[in-house]
């Protein structure tokens, strides 16, 4: 895999999950202040969702955020108050990253990147380490139902630039 994050990977993300979080949850984003994580990461968030990206470009793409923030997130989405973080209630979370991250790869192919995505997978727990081989950019999505934490990890495959 070539190590290097190419900001041209990122900016997708963002506008994908502006869109999505207004669409589904009524939310009003804003993009807090961007950072680099490098090696072993770990989990900073008590939900994570994880979801794989492959073809032109490829690693992982993690969303992170309190479990207050999903549940006010799940019963925007559902139309109703969730109280406890249930089967569909992660269910709901999953299909939030597959969504924001199906649109982004859209974005993606727009710019000649045609890719995949592997279904969501939910961490529950802070401090869980994933290792990723390619340095993650931390985009923060602060929403008045509380932060989403993205954490983008992608390069270009080998021998398919």
């Amino acid at each position: 895999m070539n190590n290097s994050m190419r900001i041209e990977f990122v900016q997708p993300f963002v506008d994908s999950a502006f869109s999505v979080l207004r669409e589904v949850a009524q939310a009003k984003p804003q993009r807090g202040p961007l950072s680099l994580r490098t090696g072993t990461t770990f989990t900073s968030q008590e939900l994570t969702s994880l979801i794989g990206v492959t073809g032109k470009v490829e690693g992982v793409v993690l969303y992170g955020m309190s479990l207050i923030c999903a549940q006010k997130i799940v019963s925007k989405m559902l139309g109703m108050p969730i109280t406890e973080f249930d089967e569909m209630a992660s269910s709901a979370i999953a299909e939030l990253a597959n969504m924001i991250t199906g649109n982004a790869t859209a974005g993606l192919e727009a710019n000649g990147f045609v890719c995949d995505i592997t279904p969501p997978s939910l961490v529950h727990g802070i401090g869980t380490q994933i290792t990723t081989t390619v340095p993650a950019l931390i985009v923060p999505i602060i929403t008045e139902l509380g932060d989403v934490e993205i954490n983008i990890s992608l390069s270009l495959a080998n021998g398919k630039d």
